[in-house]
């Protein structure tokens, strides 16, 4: 697997002064192939590491799976130089996806929204309703969660391009936290 981070030179520019060639921390990005049964279904670009909680919410936001026990197992593939390529192999019964779902470009570690031909499409691959959840946040917790989150990603401060994405019990509570590809842009330190 590749590393969170790398070392580039940047040329940082500025209106006080001449510019400064320097060496700064980037985020790393990496391309992921996932498959389902040895079948390709999408690339997406990612950040390494945290690859099967990817792919597992890659996978739910798709309507592939509805619940982890969708899942048997995930593997990296030993046909690849590196870890680059994971493959997942569904439960018995579970329908995998047809060939409408492979996405013939590169996918990015967004919503889900991408790559689907219309708004039909986004709503009849979810197997549950969002207004049904019983859980709901008051105004004040949910104030909360941004700073919480924002206290968690270490890489962020180190490169200024990686964001993160975090999960919360009903308190607040910030129970995850994981990182997200933004590209490797050099920071604005």
């Amino acid at each position: 697997m590749g590393r969170i981070t790398v070392r580039r030179p940047v040329l940082r520019l500025s209106a006080s002064g001449a510019p400064v060639r320097r060496p700064d921390t980037l985020a790393a990005e990496e391309p992921l192939e996932i498959r389902v049964a040895g079948k390709p279904l999408t690339i997406t670009m990612r950040t390494p590491g945290h690859d099967f909680d990817l792919v597992a919410g890659f996978l739910a936001a798709e309507g592939v799976v509805a619940r982890a026990a969708d899942i048997a197992t995930m593997r990296y593939c030993a046909d690849t130089e590196e870890q680059n390529t994971l493959d997942v192999v569904l439960s018995p019964g579970v329908t995998p996806p047809d060939d409408s779902m492979t996405r013939a470009f590169t996918t990015t570690s967004a919503c889900g929204v991408c790559g689907k031909a219309s708004i039909e499409a986004l709503r009849s691959d979810r197997p549950y309703e969002v207004a049904a959840d019983p859980v709901r946040l008051t105004p004040a917790v949910l104030a909360t969660m941004p700073e919480r989150l924002r206290g968690a990603q270490r890489v962020f401060d180190r490169t200024g391009g990686l964001h993160a994405a975090g999960l919360f019990d009903a308190d607040g509570g910030l129970l995850a936290v994981r990182r997200t590809s933004a590209g490797t842009t050099p920071s604005t330190r």
